[in-house]
């Protein structure tokens, strides 16, 4: 004879990792930005971007950190840009580039597990 499970009312044993869901709508987004970041060459990338001391950082300076081909870095920075993480101008030949870091806050939050007060 099977087993039966006897489900008891009880209080919660712990409070929820995150005091908010990640709505439905903002779920698709949000994921397509850690997709983003799911790649180790990305990652390092927002990384140098992150931590320039200037506040931004030259392409010039990207690429050498990296055994890939230009193409390559750009596709990435690409990506990157494509995913509201970094944002980019150019100036003459070269392209600068910065995190957006409202974006990244954002991104931050939803992997807040600090308990509510």
């Amino acid at each position: 004879m099977p087993k039966q499970l006897t489900v008891l009312d009880a209080e919660v044993c712990c409070a929820p990792l995150a005091t908010a869901a990640v709505p439905a709508d903002a779920a698709a987004d949000v994921a397509a930005a850690f997709k983003a970041m799911g790649d180790p060459v990305r990652l390092q990338l927002l990384s140098m971007i992150t931590s320039a001391a200037a506040g931004e950082i030259c392409v010039c300076d990207l690429t050498p950190a990296f055994e890939l081909t230009g193409p390559t870095i750009s596709h990435h920075l690409k990506v990157l840009r494509e995913a509201g993480l970094v944002e980019s101008d150019r100036r003459g030949t070269w392209v600068w580039y910065r995190a957006n870091r409202s974006r990244l806050a954002a991104l931050s939050a939803v992997l807040d597990v600090t308990p509510a007060d």
